[in-house]
């Protein structure tokens, strides 16, 4: 039996208009959060390896309480069960800190491979898979395009703008896949009947054996000093061919340094 940890993350939605708070973390308060877009890659990829034989899926996430949404959403796809870290002291926590806390919580649980996303939809860094299995003492293949689980042995495709790679991993493995994995399930209604009745458990910091100094927005090794607004979208500028067309558009490229 395959046992597979994949650990998602509550975001705001990308589609929202996103702010910064005054101490420059991102306002989660003022919009919609939901389970990240590419970590849904994740949880999918995961129930296909079980499907293809046998095994189970817990999700985890660490978040405030709303952050329970994404775990209940990955539970609705047709992960097994769900692990939810939750603890104020969390709040504001770097990717350093984060991966701490996923990392203790993996430690807690019986598993055999830990799937992620290449990154999350708001902070973009994509350094948290690689972070957790250094900390873990496990090898990490990334941004998987492709899956394949044969036994105990990983093996992925990993495309890059000129060529693409071929990488194995036996054990005990980290894998982050991209989101050109395999469109992601949408959640039936037997799936989101069945989610009411899977097992979500609430883990603390002090679960975990973490010390609140660990963690949180004064502990962190990162942080974003400054933001700014994105200046309002210019207007185009509309070209009339004239016979000239094709040189103007050419003038156009070459003064914005394009050609």
């Amino acid at each position: 039996m395959t046992k597979i940890v994949v650990a998602v993350k509550y975001v705001p939605d990308a589609t929202a208009d996103r702010t910064f708070e005054s101490d420059n973390t991102v306002d989660r308060e003022n919009v919609d959060g939901l389970l990240s877009e590419l970590d849904e890659y994740a949880v999918e990829q995961a129930l296909q390896v079980v499907e293809a034989g046998d095994g189970e899926v817990t999700v985890l996430t660490v978040g405030p309480d709303d952050a329970a949404d994404a775990v209940r959403k990955a539970l609705q796809m047709g992960a097994d069960a769900g692990v939810h870290v939750v603890d104020d002291a969390i709040a504001g926590s770097d990717a350093f800190a984060t991966s701490l806390v996923l990392a203790k919580a993996i430690e807690k649980l019986d598993y055999d491979l830990v799937f992620f996303g290449m990154a999350s939809t708001d902070a973009g860094m994509g350094v948290v898979p690689t972070l957790v299995a250094e900390r873990l003492g496990l090898p990490a293949v990334t941004y998987a395009s492709e899956v394949t689980v044969n036994g105990d042995t990983v093996s992925i495709r990993r495309d890059g703008d000129a060529a693409s790679q071929t990488i194995e991993a036996t054990g005990k493995v980290v894998v982050s896949v991209t989101d050109q994995t395999g469109e992601a399930r949408y959640p039936s209604f037997k799936g989101i009947m069945a989610a009411k009745k899977k097992n979500v458990d609430e883990w603390s910091l002090a679960d975990l054996g973490i010390d609140a100094s660990e963690v949180g927005l004064d502990n962190a090794w990162t942080g974003v000093e400054s933001n700014s607004p994105r200046p309002p979208r210019a207007a185009g500028e509309i070209v009339t061919d004239e016979g000239d067309g094709g040189l103007k558009l050419v003038e156009f490229l070459a003064g914005k340094k394009f050609v």
